[in-house]
């Protein structure tokens, strides 16, 4: 009696694992299948990553050169607005001895 139990009980166990395996195996391969298909798109985006990253290190070089010459142009400026005017000193100078010279023209 005990041997006929042991022998439904192995047969009971067999017949619930190749049911489970019949009913998992396709819902575990389908998901190996996404989990393979969603390590190929995580190596795409990590090259596009690393491209990207590339790019910004490019642009930010561009933008240190050209804050720097944004630099260098500032000071051409300011050292021609220094030259426009020291020369409109001269010029209002130049203007007062002219008026000067005139004044002193006519009264002689």
């Amino acid at each position: 009696m005990v041997l006929l139990l042991l022998v439904a009980a192995v047969i009971g166990y067999l017949t619930a694992w190749y049911y489970a395996k019949s009913i998992y195996t396709p819902i575990i391969t389908g998901l190996e299948k996404e989990k393979t298909e969603l390590n190929n798109q995580i190596l795409g985006l990590m090259d596009d990553i690393s491209k990207l990253n590339g790019k910004v290190d490019k642009l930010n070089g561009e933008v240190v050169k050209l804050n720097s010459e944004a630099v260098k142009l500032n000071n051409e400026a300011v050292k021609i607005k220094e030259k426009i005017g020291k020369l409109e000193e001269e010029i209002a100078e130049k203007d007062k001895e002219i008026e000067n010279l005139k004044n002193t023209t006519k009264e002689n």
